[in-house]
């Protein structure tokens, strides 16, 4: 069709006659009690909203453009959950409340891009849990970091069990964010205070002791058993069923029970495995009541009937979880699996040994490593052990008591046990200059 023509199209001239109202609109400021009433209305339970120029959002803001380049202003908003069916023993419970609960998330961010877009204003709603971008796993494979964006907004902080504790509904909330293309009036700033009592009983209900008392937080142990059925313990389920010779291999390896579940995750959506911190938290408005009249009848009703019941506990060997249920929990069945969470960059690698390491293990242990990677990634790094706690810094910093150059192709492939120590150093494609147990001690480290 020709450029005259075209003018002359119906949809064309309803463009140009509406095109007054779209340019007004284009440059609107919208008004923050609407954009919250809006929310309110399309199912959210309480809303925030902050700009998009927020220092808080300064370590993600490139991959919300990235997403949406258009964003000026990102809305939060969360949706309380239902807390009986989260504190049951049962997951199976557990799990319809947490997936319910997300479609309503889901549901209520699509109909406020709905009612956005009808007025001629650009809006993209952030997935709330799954899917996500899985080419970038076990990376950052989500777009926007809900826990983050909703503190900003005033929703609620951070409790020491790394979830976030809304004043009123506690942390019996799922999350959800619109990015929007339009500024607001008015926008939130975080509470003035944090909801978490730092009562301690998530520590007390957590199986692989993934949340320390001292407020420490073991990613790896909680990401092993919790998500078992989600990302990195799916791959190394798959890798089972390749690696077994046999049915009856794999039988012995995986009992019915865990198939079955498995089956059930991939037809109804992955189940969690515990998220009991959730279960016994006792903050906010709504929900501390019961907490503050009979605490030994909340610990009776809601802790005591998760740390009795005996469940099968997922743990990488010889981390701290597999110790720590030994010893806390010795009528739970531990069960030794891969995590799934196999960088394949240095820089992914380095990225992610922060969240993989495992304080108890590095006891004794007080190090500094220089690791020169070499071949594809050229890289130095220091890695310092102390008092149960890494820090890692590029280039080199203090006395080593340990040199490692190693080609990193090679590291990447030790690291995912695919290649051992002994084999590198014939090959020279590793070389070590100090004593080789601490090379032995600093992989003991790292789940």
């Amino acid at each position: 069709m020709k450029v005259a023509d075209m003018k002359k199209h119906p949809t064309v001239v309803r463009y140009y006659e509406s095109s007054a109202q779209s340019a007004t609109l284009d440059n609107e400021t919208l008004d923050y009690e609407w954009i919250r009433e809006l929310c309110l209305e399309a199912g959210a339970d309480d809303v925030g909203v902050i700009s998009i120029e927020r220092s808080e959002l300064d370590d993600q803001r490139d991959d919300i453009l990235s997403a949406f380049p258009h964003a000026k202003t990102m809305i939060s908003f969360v949706a309380k959950m239902n807390r009986e069916p989260i504190r049951t023993p049962a997951r199976s419970l557990a799990n319809i409340e947490f997936h319910h609960t997300g479609d309503k998330v889901a549901e209520t961010a699509h109909h406020i891009v709905s009612a956005l877009e009808a007025r001629g204003i650009r809006a993209l709603n952030a997935a709330m849990g799954f899917p996500m971008e899985m080419d970038k796993f076990p990376g950052k494979a989500w777009v926007v970091s809900l826990k983050p964006v909703a503190v900003a907004a005033g929703l609620g902080h951070m409790g020491i069990h790394r979830n976030v504790i809304h004043p009123k509904f506690g942390n019996f909330i799922l999350l959800g964010a619109v990015m929007i293309d339009a500024r607001v009036n008015k926008e939130d700033r975080p509470i003035d205070y944090n909801p978490c009592l730092e009562c301690k009983l998530c520590v007390s209900a957590c199986p692989v002791g993934a949340i320390g008392a001292d407020g420490q937080f073991n990613f790896s142990s909680c990401a092993t058993h919790n998500y078992r059925e989600f990302m990195g313990g799916f791959g190394d389920f798959m890798e089972t069923v390749v690696d077994s010779k046999n049915f009856k291999e794999f039988r012995n390896e995986v009992p019915a029970t865990e198939t079955a579940s498995w089956w059930q995750s991939l037809s109804f959506g992955a189940n969690y495995k515990a998220a009991y911190c959730l279960s016994v938290c006792p903050a906010g408005d709504d929900v501390i009541g019961p907490f503050l009249k009979d605490r030994k009848g909340f610990l009776n009703d809601i802790l005591k009937p998760l740390q009795a019941k005996e469940e099968t506990i997922y743990v990488t060997p010889g981390s701290d979880a597999e110790a720590y249920v030994m010893k806390r929990f010795p009528h739970k069945t531990v069960k030794r699996v891969g995590n799934g969470l196999r960088p394949n960059t240095i820089r992914l690698l380095i990225t992610l040994m922060p969240h993989a390491f495992q304080p108890k293990q590095a006891t004794g242990l007080n190090s500094t490593y220089h690791f020169t990677f070499t071949g594809d990634e050229r890289r130095q790094t220091t890695f310092d052990i102390r008092d149960n706690k890494l820090q890692i810094r590029d280039g080199f910093h203090g006395k080593p008591d340990i040199r490692i150059t190693v080609d990193s192709k090679t590291w990447l492939k030790i690291v995912g046990k695919e290649k051992n120590v002994a084999a590198a150093l014939l090959t020279r494609k590793l070389r070590i200059k100090g004593n080789p147990k601490l090379l032995m001690n600093f992989e003991k480290c790292f789940a």
